[in-house]
């Protein structure tokens, strides 16, 4: 599935993921391939994903997430990458 990881400032990632675990709003939850479509509001934490490379995090401070096709796209308020 493709991941877009966005703040308003810039693009924190774009590409490829194979596991994508997000801080809810109301706890962690993860989002596979072909995952139902969803949108949720995101809570302060770490957005870690894996690709072909390996195991990524990049820490947020709020936002939501869409999933819909095999698209996951983050809109963060603010993020750094660990």
């Amino acid at each position: 599935m493709t991941l877009d990881i966005l703040t308003p400032e810039k693009k924190l990632y774009s590409g490829e993921a194979t596991l994508v675990q997000l801080p809810g709003v109301a706890g962690s939850f993860e989002i596979l391939n072909n995952h139902a479509p969803i949108i949720s509001a995101l809570g302060t934490g770490i957005v870690r994903f894996k690709n072909a490379e390996g195991e990524k995090r990049i820490k947020i401070s709020g936002g939501f997430v869409e999933c819909l096709h095999n698209k996951v796209i983050v809109c963060a308020e603010s993020g750094v990458a660990e």
